[in-house]
């Protein structure tokens, strides 16, 4: 295992996944290295596994780390998406374990959501602050080319695929009463889970191209025919939906190809509002990976 403190530009764009409840590991990379990185916002999840698939250089990360040992409360969010930036991650999957809130989601299905709500209630959801201030567009906060390319590679399994619908973010580790989850569908959500949020709001900081796998697992708790989610049947799900999540990524993986033709590449042109030169040397530093691009132009113009 190598460690560093991943600072100098990557050359070539890698693809990032970061694997959910049940996968820890992405079978089928050639010359593997698992890098520790240390970051400006502390620990990541764990240790990046950086290899080769299909022609393209891949990073994975175990978001709740080998042997799932941190809940989603205790995701270290920003920690995950700056090292997948710094080992130079343009795209990011994020594979998803959800309950369904609609009758026409069926646990095994797959589900690629449009939109997310966030109803975690501690979580730190910005690299900004600090001394500098930035806001970011939320409407759209999925890279419509990579979960179109989602949607191909995942209607090439024998999956039932959903595209489009709404993740609500639950704060965890509890899973909902009958009384939330009732109101969570009368809002007209469509799956619930409990990691991605901040986590997609920090990619678009970021500048990352992410969309969502979402694997649905259980009906929650609404569902009056079937049992209430447990602990058991999650895991019984989970195990199948993660063979069909590794199909749909050795699917996905090959057809992503530079350049970047979406909004995401410059989501960050137009959000700091700050001046550069009263923003703090130690909060420069600590963004310099994300905004020395426009702060360079600054300087040169300046």
């Amino acid at each position: 295992m190598t460690a560093r403190q991943a600072t100098e530009p990557v050359a070539e764009a890698a693809i990032g996944v970061i694997g959910g409840s049940g996968l820890y590991e992405l079978e089928g990379l050639s010359d593997v290295t698992w890098q520790k990185i240390r970051t400006p916002f502390g620990d990541p999840s764990d240790a990046y596994c950086v290899g080769r698939f299909a022609g393209r250089r891949v990073v994975f990360l175990p978001r709740h780390g080998r042997g799932h040992r941190v809940m989603p409360s205790e995701l270290n969010f920003r920690a995950n998406i700056w090292g997948l930036r710094s080992l130079g991650v343009q795209w990011v999957i994020s594979i998803s374990a959800v309950g369904s809130l609609k009758e026409a989601i069926r646990p095994l299905d797959l589900v690629i959501p449009d939109q997310f709500f966030d109803a975690t209630k501690r979580r730190v959801s910005s690299f900004f602050g600090d001394g500098i201030v930035a806001h970011i567009g939320m409407a759209e906060p999925v890279c419509p080319d990579l979960a179109a390319a989602l949607d191909k590679a995942a209607h090439q399994t024998a999956a039932t695929v959903h595209r489009g619908g709404t993740y609500i973010c639950i704060e965890g580790p509890q899973f909902s009463t009958k009384a939330e989850s009732r109101i969570y569908r009368s809002w007209g959500v469509d799956v619930i889970g409990m990691t991605n949020m901040p986590e997609a709001k920090l990619a678009r900081e970021a500048e990352l191209c992410y969309a969502t796998l979402a694997l649905a697992t259980d009906y929650d708790v609404w569902h009056e025919t079937h049992e209430a989610v447990t602990v058991e049947a999650v895991i019984q799900n989970l195990l199948k939906n993660v063979a069909t999540a590794k199909d749909v990524l050795r699917r996905v993986i090959p057809a992503i190809v530079p350049p970047r033709r979406c909004p995401c590449p410059s989501l960050l042109a137009n959000a700091v509002i700050t001046a550069p030169d009263v923003v703090p040397p130690a909060t420069r530093k600590k963004l310099a990976l994300f905004l020395d691009k426009y702060w360079q132009t600054e300087r040169h113009h300046g």
